[in-house]
């Protein structure tokens, strides 16, 4: 008897959670009514990487501005001691928002 109680309650358990919708909120579906996308990316290009970020800024439903600035990097560095140059195509990207 335990084991059937066990097994229904946690059968009613997995169910409950994966039926549960929770609400996603992605940015397509957000209001544009007045907001701020800022856009992240990273190419490497030949001994290059360039870091691209894009800025669309909203007010009142109507596209206020767009801005794209381009900061370039070189794909590896050479460091003192070092045998080998030393890959920046993996250093993580840190973002501040005020």
């Amino acid at each position: 008897m335990k084991k059937i109680i066990f097994t229904l309650s946690i059968t009613t358990i997995a169910l409950t959670s994966c039926t549960s919708n929770q609400k996603e909120n992605n940015l397509e579906s957000l209001d544009k009514k007045s907001a701020r996308e800022v856009t992240l990316k990273t190419i490497v290009a030949g001994d290059s990487i360039l870091h691209i970020t894009s800025q669309s800024i909203w007010v009142n439903g109507e596209l206020l501005t767009q801005k794209t600035d381009t900061i370039k990097t070189t794909k590896a560095i050479n460091d003192w001691g070092a045998t080998e140059p030393i890959s920046l195509e993996k250093v993580p990207i840190y973002v501040t928002v005020e």
